[in-house]
């Protein structure tokens, strides 16, 4: 079942620093390979449907190695899909346009190109795009210059749009979701919500009450505006760096360690079918798994899913990059065998995450978040682990060890 059609906004924190290349690489045939994956069970519509909303989108940034809560992960998301879908957008059906700064200016013209070769309307693509970018510039004043917009079409031309505005002054992005399914207007509540910090004075200049206040789009200025705030998928993260035990759900975090680390989950019969898979990848693809086949209510805690890949800071520790090279593999292998047929490893590669649900159900870990952090630390070496600044050396011999750690519950 895909999930439901979501639009909303996102407040993130600004964060520096670049990605290194070799985590670049991974996070394009990662997120090839989970968009096939999706496409597979769920086709082109619910792909789309899964990146209009503001949760998901960022859960799928975490389970990538990007740093949870950084404005940076919406320039790592679409430039990595970008780059892995475009040049197979034939077969795949799908087609990203635009980007940051000069690229955004650029999606009309790519969309006009991309109609031409698929027949789908390249003219009305691109008046939608241009009427998005509008709206979130000119019709909801919210503080927010955007700088990122990016349009993602299927050959059937259905689309989402994510776009990211900036407030240099208070140091915060804010990025914007549309999806066509939910879009009857432009200038009539395209968003499911478009929300602001409660001291925001925000004009939204297409809300219904704003009716009166309209001309048409490009006349907006002239018009005195209506106050619009609705509740309704919103996210705002916060500027701390790093992801703290606050920042997750414990009962879901600790119940995929469980399944992937403890030895009595090993009876389950899907992951016998995985085997030849270590405890750590286990961990990883149960993740990925959840990013995408999970339903929306699974996705209020994007933090959790940096417990797949880490990040390039080292928090919540370095990225584990043969965990992360064996994630892609397998993923890839099960998904190209699955568009011939349903094999069992394709199976049980989706029932990763209803048996994390399932262990969810009266799990009652005792504290153990510290712990998991520091034998991820501990044992980062042997997994290749790799930040920014360089590779992960063994712990201090005087230090605990990575079996002092556990087990965890």
């Amino acid at each position: 079942m895909s999930a439901p059609i979501r639009s909303g906004s996102a407040d993130l924190p600004l964060m520096g620093g670049g990605i290194p290349p070799w985590l670049f690489e991974r996070m394009t045939h990662l997120g090839l390979h989970m968009t096939e994956a999706i496409l597979v069970e769920h086709g082109a519509k619910g792909f789309l449907s899964r990146l209009s909303d503001p949760f998901w989108f960022q859960s799928f940034a975490s389970v990538i190695g990007m740093d949870w809560n950084s404005s940076g992960a919406t320039t790592a998301v679409l430039r990595a899909l970008k780059k892995a879908l475009n040049p197979r957008a034939k077969d795949l059906g799908l087609y990203v346009a635009g980007g940051k700064g000069r690229q955004s200016r650029r999606t009309p013209y790519e969309l006009a190109r991309y109609g031409d070769q698929t027949g789908v309307d390249g003219d009305a693509l691109g008046r939608a795009s241009r009427l998005a970018a509008k709206v979130d510039t000119a019709a909801v004043q919210d503080g927010h210059q955007v700088y990122i917009h990016a349009f993602v079409v299927s050959a059937e031309g259905d689309w989402s749009v994510v776009q990211q505005g900036m407030d240099a002054e208070r140091g915060t992005a804010r990025r914007y979701h549309w999806h066509s399914e939910a879009v009857t207007s432009f200038v009539e509540e395209p968003h499911s919500a478009v929300i602001g910090p409660p001291k925001d004075d925000l004009l939204n200049l297409v809300a219904s009450e704003a009716a009166p206040a309209q001309d048409g789009i490009l006349s907006l200025a002239e018009e005195r505006p209506a106050s619009m705030l609705k509740e309704i998928a919103t996210m705002r993260l916060p500027a701390h760096y790093g992801v703290k035990r606050t920042d997750v759900d414990l009962r879901r975090l600790g119940a995929v360690l469980h399944l992937a680390h403890e030895t009595e989950t090993t009876a389950f019969e899907d992951l016998l079918l995985l085997k030849g898979l270590g405890p750590r990848t286990l961990q990883s693809l149960a993740f990925v798994s959840e990013v995408v086949h999970g339903t929306p209510t699974r996705f209020r805690d994007p933090a959790r899913f940096a417990f797949a890949h880490g990040g390039k800071g080292g928090s919540p520790f370095p990225v584990p990059t043969t965990v992360y090279d064996e994630t892609i593999e397998t993923l890839r292998t099960a998904v190209e065998r699955a568009k011939v047929d349903e094999t069992d490893r394709a199976k049980a590669l989706r029932s990763l995450h209803r048996l994390a649900v399932r262990l969810e159900e009266g799990f009652e870990p005792r504290e153990f978040f510290d712990e998991a952090v520091a034998r991820e630390r501990a044992e980062s070496h042997t997994h290749g682990g790799r930040t920014a600044d360089g590779w992960a050396q063994p712990p201090e011999a005087s230090g605990p060890s990575a079996g002092d750690q556990l087990p965890l519950f």
